[in-house]
């Protein structure tokens, strides 16, 4: 699922560099694109989902979160590397820019998918996979059917990952909203913005393993919690800042928020969403509440701009909307049963009664 998963991403990706233009074949060059951006949607929620459970269930039982931690360290390294490479491309003249250098990198994808494919044609399965196969009892083999298992026994496990993935607001808000709010109405220099979102990415490169750690010490969700509460707080001197066009603070702001708290759960959840379902639904069982979760989180943009007042306190509704969201996720994973001391083997069962507040069947 991998291999096909990486094989989709990359070939819809090329696709888009290779588009002819509306000049060229009509409308039916937008319909190709949003085809090609579907299929890129697709094969991302398979991707992550699935590199979340395979390193998972590969993961030493005291160390799963610091090894899941880099799928998400990976993701902001593949941000800074897509934003210095287009670096380079958005100095060209304006007419070259929009009639081929834009095209550059998507054409470079193909090298990412080269090495990506190298490494993942010789990946075994998962030793948890594994036993679950070879169990004779049929009852024990891996769901052939696993949305109906998942639907029928995990119902609530995944109506959690949704609400708990609702942080990415938090993301989405920070790394878009916030870059048009401050470019388009505070008339703040997009180079500026934009080296601002590399920083944080730099910092969060190596805070979410950091973090991750500590969730093997003390827990998933206190360190989850922490990230989603801080936040939710950070967001409101951030956009502060934005709006008094203080250049200083904005640096501190949005590292603090973006770089350090936001790691905190952004590098947690993908052992403390995995862990809450067992190995025979794990994949589907993130791959459902994660993207549906996501794909709410990804309206916020929307949703801002449809609440953003005017005035210098315009962005208070903004603020507002971003710190919901995160005590949503925040008390979600409260909710959760804490899982970090399970062995693999235990993970998706019935809770223990005694000691777990809160706890369902994770």
């Amino acid at each position: 699922m991998l291999t096909f998963t990486l094989l989709l991403m990359g070939v819809s990706t090329f696709l888009v560099g290779a588009l002819p233009t509306y000049d060229q074949i009509g409308i039916a060059s937008p319909i190709c694109l949003v085809i090609l951006r579907l299929l890129q949607g697709i094969s991302a929620s398979g991707e992550q989902a699935g590199a979340n459970s395979m390193t998972l269930e590969h993961a030493p039982d005291h160390r799963r979160a610091f090894f899941t931690s880099f799928t998400l360290s990976g993701t902001q390294a593949g941000l800074i590397l897509a934003t210095l490479v287009f670096l380079p491309i958005s100095a060209l003249p304006e007419d070259q820019l929009l009639a081929w250098g834009w095209r550059i990198p998507f054409f470079l994808s193909a090298i990412v998918v080269a090495v990506g494919f190298w490494v993942r044609r010789t990946l075994p399965e998962t030793p948890a996979f594994a036993e679950e196969e070879s169990r004779a009892d049929k009852q024990h083999a891996p769901a052939k059917m696993p949305i109906v298992e998942l639907f029928s026994k995990h119902s609530s496990s995944v109506l959690r990952v949704i609400f708990a993935a609702l942080v990415s607001v938090v993301s989405t808000i920070f790394s878009v909203f916030t870059l048009s709010y401050a470019v388009n109405t505070m008339h703040i220099p997009r180079a500026t913005m934009l080296t601002v979102l590399v920083l944080a990415n730099v910092v969060a490169l190596f805070a979410i393993p950091l973090w991750a750690t500590l969730a093997d010490r003390i827990g998933r969700r206190p360190v989850f919690i922490f990230g989603a509460l801080g936040s939710a707080a950070l967001i409101w001197p951030y956009m502060w800042a934005i709006s008094t066009l203080n250049i200083t603070l904005i640096f501190v702001f949005g590292l603090l928020l973006s770089g350090v708290v936001y790691s905190a759960a952004n590098g947690v959840w993908p052992s403390m969403y995995g862990e809450m379902f067992s190995t025979r639904v794990r994949l589907s069982g993130m791959a459902i509440g994660t993207q549906i979760g996501f794909a709410l989180g990804g309206f916020a943009p929307t949703i801002s701009a449809a609440v953003l007042g005017e005035g210098p306190n315009g962005w208070m509704p903004v603020a507002l909307f971003t710190t919901v969201a995160a005590l949503v996720s925040a008390a979600s994973a409260w909710s959760a049963r804490e899982t970090y001391k399970v062995p693999m083997s235990q993970l998706g069962q019935q809770a223990p009664a005694r000691g777990t507040r809160g706890a369902v069947a994770a």
